[in-house]
């Protein structure tokens, strides 16, 4: 089949867009190519995604200007930073008479403007929600944790690194999202713990100090990147025991009846993510 596109176009954007999933999508051979376990996956969610789009567009364009109001919507800081802008864009362009008063916070305040109707909903690290008595959540996304690593370290000679071997390296402990908690929780099932050298709040600083060796971190993948703020590369690989995803998605307060503004966002982040309906 002809596709009126050069070999050398091809392999660059398969390159490009193996970095930046951080896996490889294709096992070169002999006789050609085939799917990783990998690139299967990303093969059936963009399958999800372009039929979403297609099924977007069909949509008449009247049933999304006849949708109005407002829509409380608060975030977490993981996911303000790294999820939420592009479907905001998209959401704002479908829908244009709908107004989102969006207010990024810690997980507590989230829960708590829930509750009390502060909120009309929220789009936060669903993995982290402690309140299970007063709220429903949906998740969205389950986003990996894998050990991230500078260019040249010595891990990346063998396939995985265990948490024994994770523990005798210098660590770098992202705390914003309460990452440190799940990562306590995560390592306290282990007879091993992180030799901690810095804490910080700002995952370009986890980047950063990967990238130039000075540590290690587990992070999740959807706030990984091939490249640190210097142009320094960072790399990453499995960790050989159990690690758990960062699940993003929706919460509100059970029992809360949606407005429309609130129901049309749920419904156009479940096309954009490729999520059957409920």
């Amino acid at each position: 089949m002809d596709i009126n596109v050069s070999q050398s176009a091809i392999t660059n954007a398969v390159k490009s867009l193996e970095e930046m999933i951080g896996s490889p999508l294709f096992e070169r051979h002999a006789n050609g190519v085939s799917l990783t376990h990998e690139g299967n996956l990303f093969l059936d969610h963009a399958r999800h995604v372009v039929a979403s789009v297609e099924e977007a567009i069909r949509l008449p364009r009247r049933i999304r200007e006849d949708v109005r109001g407002s829509l409380n919507l608060a975030v977490s800081y993981t996911v303000a930073g790294y999820f939420i802008p592009i479907h905001l864009a998209r959401f704002s362009r479908a829908f244009p008479n709908v107004r989102i008063n969006m207010v990024e916070s810690d997980r507590e305040p989230i829960e708590e403007g829930l509750i009390t109707g502060g909120f009309d909903l929220a789009v936060m690290l669903t993995s982290n929600i402690a309140n299970h008595e007063e709220l429903s959540h949906e998740t969205l996304l389950r986003s990996r944790r894998r050990l991230w690593v500078s260019a040249n370290h010595r891990f990346l000679q063998q396939p995985s690194a265990s948490f024994q071997e994770i523990s005798a390296e210098p660590y770098i402990m992202l705390t914003v999202d309460e990452a440190s908690n799940t990562a306590q929780r995560y390592w306290k099932k282990t007879p091993h713990r992180p030799n901690t050298i810095f804490r910080t709040s700002s995952v370009e600083a986890v980047r950063s100090m990967v990238a130039i060796g000075m540590g290690v971190a587990i992070l999740s993948d959807m706030v990984y990147r091939p490249w640190s703020l210097e142009g320094r590369r960072v790399e990453v690989m499995p960790v050989s025991e159990p690690v758990p995803t960062m699940d993003v998605g929706f919460a509100w307060s059970i029992g809360a009846e949606l407005n429309e503004a609130a129901k049309a966002f749920v419904e156009f982040l479940h096309l954009a993510m490729g999520v059957e309906q409920q």
